[in-house]
């Protein structure tokens, strides 16, 4: 196993992420305990020893199944982390009920890692906002010795994050981010990570994998990959792309079965960064991938559209959501966008089309974009 400096700390590179552990009947909330365990042992028997859950996942089910798990093992075996969940408004107000509830929930007296959870545009205004105390109580926390390390995640654009920053970035110790060869720049992953480095903050990963949509590829993008690293799996790609940036300490992944944790440990086993050519064709291979509206953000649009809408920030959102298949990113971030300047709002009067250099057909698109969101 690789493992990374974290201050006085020795972090496994690959982390168990606990969102998607496997279960049982239908729906997320009853997690199979019994094979958790075993990936949890065979986990902590390869090296990992860095466990991510949090208040949501399973239905509020992962941290109960993760405390019991882990206390089979020393205390000191393994680090534990857990986050606020401020991606839902109504909990801004119940941090301390909440984060005691999450000591209960593990089983533990501490948390070696604690985050706020998803810090974007939805929640930003209520996590800057003194009123609520979030701020206050986790630094508390800390002082008392609860929270060993804090930090936060982010969903969030590079404005959202530049202004939470700006705020509480003396005190963040590390932030996770989307990021894979994907979202380097389709959700601009790689002006983020600049953006870290000025606050000097290591980088967290999520979504290495893009919930599973970089662990198998089309059958011409394998061969061109197998044509570089015959012996490389398709998976390890994406973390091989993560190994390639120095910034990045830690990679979570959410493994849903044993098979899962034995390739990803076995990937761990080494460190093989990228170099420049296999960077550029592994690049090339996302920007295919993702095939959008070609938006380039010139703004054109936004000086002749009645209803005053921000039209390349629809676009991109649209991108992300037509990508992903749905998901929440998009209707999250709309949930911070006024009614009158969401798709919905759009006249169809195709001012705006008369105008885009790219020929983009922006009032089908708001349409289809309104209707997605309806689905």
């Amino acid at each position: 196993m690789i493992y990374k400096n974290f201050q006085d700390l020795k972090l496994s590179q690959l982390g168990m992420g606990t969102m998607r552990l496997p279960v049982t009947g239908e729906g997320d909330a009853n997690i199979d305990e019994a094979a958790a365990a075993e990936m949890t042992e065979y986990a902590i028997r390869h090296g990992v020893n860095y466990f991510d859950t949090a208040w949501g996942y399973h239905s509020g089910n992962s941290e109960l199944a993760m405390g019991k798990i882990l206390s089979k093992y020393p205390r000191e075996s393994f680090y534990l982390a857990t986050k606020f969940p401020g991606y839902d408004l109504s909990n801004m107000d119940k941090v301390e009920e909440i984060f005691e509830k999450q000591l209960v929930k593990c089983g533990v007296e501490y948390f070696d890692f604690y985050l706020f959870h998803n810090v974007c545009e939805m929640n930003i205004d209520a996590y800057l906002d003194e009123k609520y105390g979030i701020f206050e109580y986790l630094m508390k926390q800390k002082e008392n010795g609860r929270i060993r390390h804090l930090g936060f995640s982010a969903h969030g654009s590079y404005d959202v994050m530049k202004r939470f920053l700006d705020k509480y970035g003396k005190h963040m110790e590390f932030c996770q981010i989307q990021l894979n060869y994907i979202d380097w720049s389709f959700q601009n992953a790689k002006e983020k990570i600049e953006l870290l480095k000025e606050y000097h903050l290591p980088v967290w990963v999520m979504e290495p994998l893009r919930g599973g949509r970089l662990a198998s590829l089309s059958e011409k993008d394998t061969e061109t990959l197998k044509s570089l690293r015959p012996e490389e799996g398709i998976p390890a790609w994406a973390f091989r792309f993560l190994q390639s940036i120095p910034e990045v300490a830690m990679i979570l992944s959410g493994m849903s079965n044993f098979a899962q944790v034995e390739d990803n440990i076995h990937t761990f086993e080494t460190e093989k960064p990228l170099d420049d050519n296999e960077m550029k064709t592994l690049l090339g291979i996302a920007d295919k991938m993702v095939n959008g509206v070609p938006c380039t953000a010139c703004h054109y649009c936004t000086d002749h559209c009645p209803q005053e809408l921000d039209i390349p920030a629809l676009l991109k959102l649209y991108n992300e959501h037509t990508f992903t298949g749905g998901g929440f990113i998009a209707p999250m971030a709309l949930q911070a966008v006024p009614e009158e300047k969401r798709p919905s709002a759009c006249l169809a009067c195709r001012s705006c089309e008369a105008v885009c250099p790219q020929q983009i057909k922006i009032s089908e698109v708001m349409a289809d974009f309104n209707a997605k969101l309806k689905a």
